[in-house]
């Protein structure tokens, strides 16, 4: 089963092309509450979007799925997540939950009237995973490297991933058979780890779903398809590994991101 591929998007003409290449699901996002303090001075994404923008998104959407993360819980959560739900979210994701309230809290504001995606990003949320996991009616779950990597003090996402972390989880999502993704990726041939190599993960892991970095944006003249169907051939390989060329392809992921990590030292 080929990945869920996700994009961000706020502009109603990047939506568009994002559609058009064949992007899954076209992600707005909304949150800002604690996360320009927890990623300062990082070169991560860091939404200023206003949520009235959404209908202009969604209305070039008929293909793509639009996908909302609204902020953590907080006390006008509610009032947020009608109102993203009048805009026409297909699903709405919750960010930096940090135990079962969080995701019973978000799954009632939602009152089955959109999907849910309950994100573990939490150092909270990585120890109280099983009760998370338990919890009726979210349809998947995503698991955040960024902040995830931050709140354990380690020095690159990815280590979230070489580590097993995210393996953990992974296993725990597949016995209660809950679908569940992780992290992004560059270009095919970009990134500190190649995204070739991520992808081989989320093949052996299991995953549903990965987002698109900001590499995949280029200009008006970049040709997004051609770098999407790149994804969808490396895709095609995978599901013709045998299990000794995941292991080696995991190996690989270990020995990268421990070069980096004795580079950066």
């Amino acid at each position: 089963m080929a990945l869920k591929l996700m994009m961000l998007a706020s502009e109603p003409q990047l939506a568009k092309r994002a559609q058009e290449a064949g992007v899954d699901r076209v992600f707005f996002d909304l949150e800002y509450i604690n996360k320009h303090e927890r990623q300062r001075g990082l070169n991560t994404v860091k939404s200023n979007n206003d949520i009235n923008d959404i209908p202009s998104v969604r209305d070039v959407l008929n293909k793509s799925e639009l996908l909302v993360r609204t902020n953590p819980i907080y006390t006008g959560l509610s009032h947020e997540i009608d109102k993203v739900i009048d805009f026409g979210a297909d699903m709405l994701m919750l960010p930096m939950a940090t135990d079962r309230k969080d995701a019973e809290l978000f799954v009632k504001y939602i009152g089955g009237r959109a999907k849910v995606n309950v994100m573990i990003e939490s150092v909270q949320a990585l120890a109280r995973v099983d009760s998370i996991l338990d919890v009726d009616g979210v349809d998947e779950f995503f698991i955040g490297l960024n902040d995830l990597h931050l709140g354990l003090g380690l020095n690159f996402m990815f280590e979230v991933l070489s580590g097993g972390l995210v393996e953990y989880i992974a296993e725990k999502c597949n016995k209660r058979k809950v679908k569940f993704g992780f992290g992004g990726i560059a270009r095919i041939g970009d990134g500190i780890l190649p995204a070739e190599y991520i992808l081989g993960e989320h093949y052996r892991l299991g995953s549903n779903s990965v987002i698109l970095s900001r590499t995949f944006k280029g200009n008006d003249n970049y040709d997004l398809e051609l770098e999407v169907k790149k994804v969808r051939n490396r895709e095609k390989e995978f599901t013709n590994w045998k299990e000794s060329q995941y292991i080696e392809n995991m190996g690989i992921v270990i020995e990268k991101v421990n070069l980096f990590l004795e580079n950066i030292k």
